[in-house]
C-alpha cells in the first residue's frame, strides 16, 4: 500500500472541501447569518489539516487498483466526517451521528433525512445551500472534479475514476483522464446552469432555484420545503420531472450529440431506460385512475411521472406521498429503486446496463442448455461484451444481495416493521431517500438508533461507490504488507 500518495490525495481533497464551503459561507455574509463562524472554522480545519497532508512530497506517485479503491473510499469518509461539522457546530443537528447521517445522504445523493418539516424550513439558509451543495459536490463524484484540475498521479488516476464513477465500466471519452474529467464537468455545470435558468423563469426565488438545481442535478433530492416540491406550481414541477431525467441518462451521450454522433449517443442502455419509464408512468397512471383516488387523468400523469422520474433517477423529490398510492403503484416503485438510472450519470441505483447484462447473460445461459456446442457471445449495441465486464457485473449483484441481507438483519434489531425496514436498506443501497412505511415521503429516518444509522451510513456509501471500494477498504489483507 503505497501510503503516501494516500495521505497527499486526501489533503488535496480536504483543501478543495474547504473551497467548497466558501459557497455557504458566502451565503451566509448575505444573509448575515451567525453560523458563518461554524463554517470558517471548519474551513480553517480543513485547510490546516489539508496543508499538513501536502508538507511531504511522496517518492512514488503511482496509483495501482488498491490505492484507487482505498483513496475513493477514505475521501468519502473524510468528506462526510468534515461536511457534517457545520450542522454540528451552529447546533442546528445537536447529535454528531444525526448530522454525519445527513451529510452522507447528501454527499452520497441520497436525500434520506433525519429532519422534518419544520426543522428544514426553520434552517439557517447557509446550511440549507451547504446541504443542497453537498447533492452537486457528489454528484459527478468529487475525486472526478479533483482530478479535471489537479493531475493527481503521474496519469495512473484512471484507477481512482474507474473506482469513483457508476456502471459496470467506466471509459475515457478522449485519450487524458484529466480532460475526461473535466469535459464531464462542463457538460454537468451547463446543466446545472440551465436548469437554474429554467426555474427562474417559472417564478422560483433565486435561493429556492439554485438549491433545487444543485439538488436536481446531483439526483440527491434534499428540499428545503417541508412538502419537498408540492407546493411549486406546475411548470416548475414539469421542469424538474424533466431534468431529473436527464441527469439520469449516461453524460457520454452528451458529448456525443455535441460530437453530432447520434446514433452512438441514443445506445440501447438509454433506450431501454426510456421505455422502462414510459411504462411505468403509463401503468401507475392507469391504476391511480382505476383505483379512484381523487386525480384527473391530466392529475394522474403529472404526478405518476413525477415519482417514476424521482425514484428511477434516485432523486427522491415528492409531489405527493406515494406511499399512500395503491400496492400495485408503490410495487412499480420499489422495483424502480433497485433498476436505477443509467451508468455514467449522477443517479444510483443498480444500473440499467447492469440489468441488460444480466438479463442477456441468463438468456445465454438458457441457450447453452438447450444447444451445448452453440457458441455466442453476449452482446449490447452489436459489441461484444467482455467476459471481465460480464463476471464483475455477477460479482457485484452477490456482493450486492449479501449487503442488503446483511443491512436488513441488522436494521431489523430496532423492531421496524417489514415495510418499513424493507424499503429503508433499499432506499440508502440504492441511493433514493424515500421509502415506504416509516421512512416514506411524509417520515424520515430519525425513527431508527444510531447503530442503524450507522448501517445505513455504511450502505449509502457502498451504494454511491459501487460497493467494492468500501468492501476493499475494510478487507484485512489490504492493508497486510
Amino acid at each position: 500500500m503505497n501510503f503516501s500518495i494516500v495521505k497527499r490525495t486526501l489533503g488535496w481533497l480536504l483543501l478543495f472541501e474547504g473551497i467548497f464551503f466558501l459557497v455557504p459561507l458566502l451565503t451566509a455574509v448575505i444573509y448575515w447569518e451567525e453560523e458563518f463562524f461554524s463554517f470558517l472554522i471548519t474551513i480553517l480545519l480543513c485547510g490546516g489539516l489539508g496543508g499538513l497532508c501536502l508538507i511531504k512530497k511522496p517518492k512514488n506517485s503511482n496509483i495501482y487498483a488498491k490505492e484507487g479503491f482505498v483513496i475513493v473510499a477514505l475521501s468519502w469518509i473524510v468528506l462526510s466526517l468534515f461536511g457534517a461539522l457545520p450542522f454540528f457546530f451552529s447546533g442546528a443537528i445537536s447529535s454528531y451521528t444525526n448530522a454525519l447521517f445527513e451529510t452522507v445522504s447528501g454527499f452520497t445523493t441520497t436525500g434520506a433525512s433525519i429532519l422534518s418539516g419544520n426543522q428544514i424550513e426553520s434552517m439557517a439558509k447557509s446550511l440549507l445551500i451547504w446541504r443542497s451543495f453537498t447533492h452537486w459536490v457528489g454528484g459527478m463524484g468529487v475525486l472526478v472534479l479533483i482530478m479535471a484540475f489537479l493531475p493527481l498521479s503521474g496519469g495512473r488516476n484512471m484507477h481512482i475514476m474507474k473506482a469513483e464513477s457508476p456502471g459496470p465500466s467506466v471509459g475515457k471519452l478522449v485519450p487524458k483522464v484529466r480532460q475526461t474529467a473535466l469535459i464531464l464537468y462542463t457538460i454537468y455545470f451547463g446543466l446545472t446552469v440551465a436548469e437554474f435558468i429554467l426555474l427562474l423563469c417559472g417564478g422560483m426565488s433565486a435561493f429556492d432555484a439554485l438549491n433545487t438545481a444543485f439538488a436536481t442535478a446531483g439526483t440527491g433530492g434534499f428540499g428545503i420545503k417541508g412538502d419537498s416540491i408540492a407546493s411549486y406550481n406546475n411548470y416548475l414541477q414539469i421542469v424538474i420531472t424533466v431534468f431529473m431525467l436527464l441527469f439520469s441518462l449516461n453524460f457520454n451521450s452528451y458529448y456525443l450529440i455535441g460530437k453530432g454522433r447520434l446514433k452512438e449517443a441514443f445506445n440501447a442502455e438509454i433506450r431501454v431506460f426510456l421505455v422502462i419509464v414510459v411504462s411505468a408512468i403509463s401503468l401507475i397512471t392507469l391504476n391511480l385512475c382505476l383505483a379512484d383516488y381523487g386525480y384527473s387523468v391530466g392529475g394522474a400523469i403529472k404526478h405518476a411521472s413525477f415519482a417514476v422520474s424521482s425514484i428511477i433517477s434516485t432523486t427522491g423529490f415528492a409531489t405527493e406521498d406515494f406511499a399512500l398510492w395503491p400496492a400495485f403503484s408503490q410495487t412499480i416503485l420499489v422495483a424502480l429503486i433497485f433498476i436505477g438510472a443509467c451508468a455514467g450519470s449522477t443517479g444510483g441505483g443498480m444500473k440499467v446496463s447492469r440489468h441488460m447484462i444480466l438479463v442477456k447473460g441468463g438468456m445465454h445461459e438458457v441457450g447453452r442448455l438447450i444447444h451445448p456446442k452453440q457458441v455466442k457471445k453476449i452482446t449490447i449495441d452489436k459489441r461484444v461484451v467482455e467476459h471481465e465486464v460480464v463476471r464483475s457485473v455477477n460479482a457485484y449483484l452477490v456482493a450486492f444481495v449479501v449487503v442488503f441481507v446483511l443491512s436488513f438483519l441488522l436494521i431489523s434489531i430496532d423492531g421496524k416493521d417489514f415495510t418499513t425496514s424493507f424499503t429503508s436498506v433499499a432506499t440508502t443501497l440504492n441511493n433514493v431517500g424515500p421509502g415506504l412505511g416509516g421512512v416514506g415521503p411524509s417520515g424520515n429516518f430519525a425513527i431508527y438508533s444510531d447503530f442503524s444509522k450507522f448501517v445505513f451510513m455504511f450502505d449509502m456509501l457502498a451504494g454511491r461507490l459501487e460497493i467494492f471500494p468500501m468492501l476493499v477498504l475494510f478487507a484485512p489483507s489490504t492493508w497486510r504488507r
